[in-house]
């Protein structure tokens, strides 16, 4: 793997869509509040308001997978400087689109994107249609709306960004991987700027009712990350964006910079399709190649934004990977699924966001739903929030099919 150490990578902009929050500003406030008690978790439509940036056309014929990631692209560009709204536009729809500043070569314009089952909720939706009304009346666009790759082409599409789109299908943990290969696009110099980040949503009754029966999702519909009493997952959809660029260059542009990406990692368990391999140790290898990636040693990590699933088997070998990790360091360790749940391939990206806003207020949000912490989790996991001086940070995403990956961010010194 070659070290993230050519170009420095720098994060200028971000964007996000969650449940509980449409927005940068909206999703910190949440990270701070008592969550849904639901097992499942989903987008307010009306609130997404995807048709401000998309035509009426365009937004009926994308999954909604397409429609997130686009709003959070949106509001990634726009945060990085990249995105000019015309005032003077005839039309205030068309306005509300923008267009990227002049100056930059759109064919080393790089996407990124992860994801666990693209637009599923079209195909459960079209079998529905096939089943009861017949084949004449499925959609012609169904075969573009469900494949993988939409949001990563919408936004190509969109912003005529001509570098590789690529799309990485990951499972849980898909939006880091994204992210990791979107930083190395950077470093290595095949990318000047890359939108890279994860978008999901696999809420169909179908897959539902394949979690509930599984034994992965919450009956009590709390997500208690690291909690004695968790009882599984909540399931939810979202989309997170980051916007990456050489660190030299952002600078040169005047660019506000979040933090830097150092370090990634992706490992494989070759365990077990769906559990984590015993005592973590597919994790543990996975955060320490990101450490090395990074340069980094245990004893620089100061926060490790977790996985926490609130899942039984996940948390207990999440716990023990970082216990043996920094077992002479203690670094304050929060999950945020507690407030968001957990949206699958889009969780790393969610998370992503969540560390640039940690840094830049200074402040680790709370493990909400966390009440009485398990005892065989010997994690310094606050459960409310806390004042941090920013210094580097160690985020984890484990997946099914036995992935893992890690990514090292640091503040701008």
């Amino acid at each position: 793997m070659k070290p993230l150490q050519n170009r420095r990578v720098a994060v200028t902009g971000i964007g996000i869509v969650t449940p509980n929050g449409i927005g940068v500003d909206a999703f910190w406030k949440s990270l701070f509040e008592p969550a849904a008690h639901v097992a499942v978790r989903r987008v307010d439509q009306e609130a997404l308001d995807a048709r401000r940036l998309m035509t009426h056309k365009a937004a009926k014929n994308s999954d909604i997978v397409t429609r997130m990631a686009v709003v959070a692209a949106d509001e990634a560009l726009r945060d990085a400087g990249l995105l000019v709204i015309d005032p003077d536009a005839p039309n205030p729809a068309e306005s509300d689109t923008g267009t990227l500043i002049d100056g930059i070569d759109h064919d080393r314009f790089a996407v990124s994107l992860g994801t666990g089952m693209g637009g599923v909720q079209t195909l459960a939706d079209q079998i529905l249609i096939l089943d009861h009304r017949g084949e004449r009346l499925v959609s012609p666009h169904t075969v573009p709306m469900v494949m993988p790759n939409a949001p990563a082409g919408a936004l190509s599409i969109r912003y005529g960004l001509r570098g590789f789109a690529s799309t990485l299908s990951t499972a849980c943990a898909a939006g880091t991987d994204a992210i990791g290969a979107g930083a190395r696009m950077i470093a290595q110099g095949t990318a000047d700027i890359v939108i890279a980040g994860g978008a999901d949503s696999s809420l169909t009754p179908v897959c539902i009712a394949g979690f509930g029966n599984m034994r992965a999702l919450s009956k009590s519909g709390f997500s208690r990350p690291f909690d004695r009493d968790r009882d599984g997952m909540a399931a939810a959809e979202a989309a997170g964006m980051l916007v990456l660029e050489p660190y030299d260059d952002a600078v040169a542009r005047g660019a506000h910079i979040y933090m830097t990406i150092e370090g990634a990692a992706s490992t494989a368990d070759a365990h077990h399709v769906t559990a984590p391999a015993p005592h973590g140790t597919g994790a543990e290898r996975t955060m320490r190649l990101a450490l090395d990636d990074a340069g980094l040693t245990p004893a620089d990590i100061t926060h490790v934004n977790a996985h926490g699933t609130s899942t039984g088997l996940n948390d207990a070998a999440e716990s023990e990977a970082v216990s043996r990790v920094f077992d002479t360091n203690r670094p304050v360790v929060t999950s945020i699924k507690g407030v968001t749940g957990h949206s699958f391939g889009a969780a790393g990206a969610v998370e992503a966001v969540a560390v640039a806003l940690t840094i830049k207020n200074e402040t680790v949000p709370p493990t909400i739903g966390l009440v009485n912490q398990d005892a065989e989790i010997e994690l310094d996991i606050p459960t409310e929030a806390r004042a941090w001086t920013p210094g580097p940070v160690l985020s984890n995403s484990f997946g099914f099919g036995g992935h893992n990956g890690s990514l090292v961010f640091a503040p701008v010194a």
